[in-house]
């Protein structure tokens, strides 16, 4: 993939943003959060079997985490857990070749969808199960340094 067709692609998830919004009556849901802004996603999933039926997702973040839900929603609907898990596994591999606020911004979509499969496990025992909430352990911003001050 060439950069205008990758620019094409993030441009058009940016004004069409995938799978955003609230899935009435989910089979689990989870949150990922930043811990240092406030910013989170929610994860709703509707399963089907072992298959992800439906998959929405909601954030209270910047532009670039909205793009990464949409992409990563995209890429996993309909998919078995274990290779959306596969998946996650591959984004979270490639974190570290990101910006820092890219980064976060995906990893924090990547924690909220691992929080909505815990809870999907957690709800065939106790349907009552709390909503899990899993923390990005990246930084959403560039550290300071005496180059950037």
């Amino acid at each position: 993939m060439n950069k205008d067709e990758l620019y094409d692609i993030t441009m058009d998830h940016m004004m069409n943003p995938r799978n955003y919004g609230k899935l009435e009556h989910p089979d689990g849901q989870g949150i990922g959060k930043n811990p240092d802004n406030g910013e989170m996603v929610i994860v709703y999933l509707k399963m089907d079997g072992d298959r992800i039926e439906d998959i929405r997702f909601q954030a209270k973040a910047c532009m670039t985490t909205i793009i990464a839900g949409s992409i990563f929603t995209e890429s996993v609907k309909g998919a078995s857990v274990d290779e959306a898990k596969e998946m996650v596994q591959i984004m979270l591999g490639k974190l570290d070749q990101m910006p820092p606020e890219e980064a976060a911004c995906s990893e924090m979509v990547a924690q909220a969808f691992l929080a909505a499969l815990d809870h999907y496990e957690a709800k065939k025992s106790d349907p009552d199960a709390i909503v899990p909430t899993h923390m990005i352990s990246r930084a959403c911003a560039v550290p300071e340094t005496e180059e950037t001050k």
